[in-house]
């Protein structure tokens, strides 16, 4: 049985998951357009007659029109925007962007608020046909009309103001930047996701339990895992973590215990695989996605150097934030071990790749060299010794690419600083 405890944490995250889709947000918006306009009744029994029969229903009647009309021209300008920002994101930048532009909070509550205003319109004037509303007694309505007219006025407001730098590049790397940021901090705020962490090989003994698909892994629920585990008295050693592409009959986990009945079902609950990576729980994707950018903005058909140094400066600010998770003191899963990240795989997602595409581009190396340099005095040893390692790499991979001499000159004294 998982512990009560744990329930509202898992609930509350797969609650975010469906929260980010738009068909989730629509639904709820029509679902509050449904309860505002069950409520205007009631809610004008309680008033005084004087004010039930204040306004005339035709007051009512021109703002549903209003509304009814106006959402469907708004929505569909709205889709066909967003449809065109989400092509032009993908082309330009990077395919992995994709996703979290459709991830994009002030579009999806712009749409959702639209297509809610017009149900609500819808049934304004259904119930007005009815006679649900009479002409005397519509003042409350009217009211609820104008709040709604309100918010949808303040909506597309936010709206256009937000369509000013939608989808460009600016936003789009510091969209990245914030999101990788966040993920970061989470994790080392709780690291190795709160279990012990574990370096080398699970233990033999431990039974391993294999992929029934092929995928990423998108999500790991461990707090449900945990709890899972303490009830069945296991001890389990995570072999995957977010972000990790999975084969069929590849183990995901080493466990040690007796297994419960439905064992495998229960697992492919709690560590979910997708075709796709997602950033929750994963930060080096963020990282890859920076790096794409930046890299495509060196390939000869855009040459555009400036955005490949952006994109390594805004990786000096993610990098910072490293911590090493081995250090961390509280364990709020004892029954789950998990692997801390490596500091490595944070330099090579992120510099290797633009140091490699930009090997003969002087104005990129000198910036890799900066950023570099900057890391390699990080607290961290461990990150600090990849930075070392990885500015020593990239300066041997420059001078083999630079062949006139003073750019070559150029960048040795960046790499003797």
């Amino acid at each position: 049985m998982v512990r009560l405890l744990e329930i509202p944490r898992t609930l509350w995250r797969k609650a975010l998951e469906y929260w980010r889709k738009l068909k989730v947000r629509v639904a709820l918006m029509g679902a509050l357009a449904v309860l505002a306009m069950a409520l205007t009744q009631p809610v004008g029994w309680l008033l005084p007659e004087e004010l039930q029969t204040r306004l005339a229903g035709e007051a009512a009647d021109r703002l549903l029109d209003i509304i009814a009309n106006a959402m469907l021209a708004v929505t569909t300008f709205s889709l066909t925007v967003m449809v065109a920002v989400f092509n032009n994101v993908s082309s330009q930048w990077t395919p992995r962007i994709h996703r979290l532009a459709m991830q994009d909070e002030v579009t999806l509550h712009t749409l959702a608020t639209f297509i809610g205003a017009w149900v609500y319109a819808l049934m304004g004037i259904v119930l007005r046909e009815l006679g649900v509303f009479p002409d005397d007694g519509a003042t409350v309505l009217f009211a609820m009309t104008v709040l709604v007219l309100s918010y949808v006025g303040w909506s597309l407001i936010r709206w256009v103001l937000h369509l000013q730098t939608f989808g460009s590049l600016l936003a789009s790397t510091r969209q990245v930047e914030e999101i990788t940021c966040q993920g970061l901090r989470q994790r080392f705020e709780t690291p190795c996701l709160g279990a012990e962490p574990f370096t080398g090989d699970a233990p033999e003994r431990a039974r391993r339990m294999t992929s029934r698909s092929t995928g990423y892994v998108q999500r790991i629920y461990e707090e449900a895992l945990n709890a899972w585990c303490e009830d069945h008295d296991l001890t389990l050693w995570l072999l995957v973590m977010p972000g990790d592409f999975v084969s069929l009959h590849v183990p995901l986990v080493a466990v040690e215990g007796d297994l419960p009945d439905g064992a495998q079902d229960r697992l492919a609950e709690l560590i979910v695989l997708g075709d796709v990576r997602v950033h929750e729980q994963d930060p080096r994707f963020g990282l890859l996605v920076l790096s794409e950018i930046g890299t495509r903005a060196l390939s000869p058909g855009i040459n555009d150097p400036g955005t490949a140094i952006d994109v390594i400066t805004r990786g000096e600010r993610i990098l910072s934030l490293y911590s090493d998770e081995t250090r961390g003191d509280e364990v709020i899963y004892p029954q789950l071990r998990v692997r801390p990240m490596d500091p490595q795989d944070l330099i090579e997602d992120l510099i290797d790749p633009i140091a490699r595409h930009g090997a003969g581009d002087l104005d990129v190396q000198i910036q890799v060299q900066r950023v570099l340099a900057s890391l390699s005095r990080h607290p961290d040893t461990g990150l600090a010794e990849a930075a070392a390692e990885a500015r020593a790499r990239a300066g041997r991979r420059a001078l083999d690419q630079l062949e006139f001499d003073h750019d070559r000159a150029r960048l040795e004294k960046h790499i003797a600083a």
